[in-house]
């Protein structure tokens, strides 16, 4: 009991304070690290099969002080595509392009880093 009533508390509390704080900070430098590899990255475009798709949905419970809580939903989407050599990469994609993009597409891919830049269809008959 001592610990907690002698200042142990505000320790532990400033630890997991700095602890969540170093999290954030750490999240922004990635961020901001693979957004500048990505706009140092060329711009290409490639033969590629629409291989799979995917939706990664997040809940968020908010609970305010006159006992109301409401429940924040974000959903991220993914397509892999296959080029030629066989090799794969996953893409976030918008809400849009992913409803407009069916697996077994074939097309022209084309992107910078890990940033999706559009895909434009063709005919299935030059499949990969």
């Amino acid at each position: 009991m001592g610990f907690f009533f002698g200042g142990g508390f505000e320790i532990l509390f400033f630890l997991v304070f700095a602890l969540i704080i170093g999290m954030f900070i750490l999240t922004a430098i990635r961020s901001v690290s693979q957004w500048n590899k990505n706009n140092h990255s060329p711009r290409l475009t490639v033969d590629a099969t629409v291989v799979a798709k995917r939706e990664e949905v997040t809940h968020h419970h908010h609970h305010s002080g006159n006992g109301i809580s409401h429940t924040a939903l974000s959903t991220w989407y993914y397509v892999t595509f296959q080029v030629e050599s066989g090799d794969r990469m996953e893409l976030g994609v918008s809400a849009n392009e992913y409803g407009m993009l069916v697996e077994g597409d074939f097309g022209r891919l084309t992107f910078q880093g890990t940033r999706y830049l559009g895909f434009r269809r063709e005919s299935a008959s030059n499949g990969i």
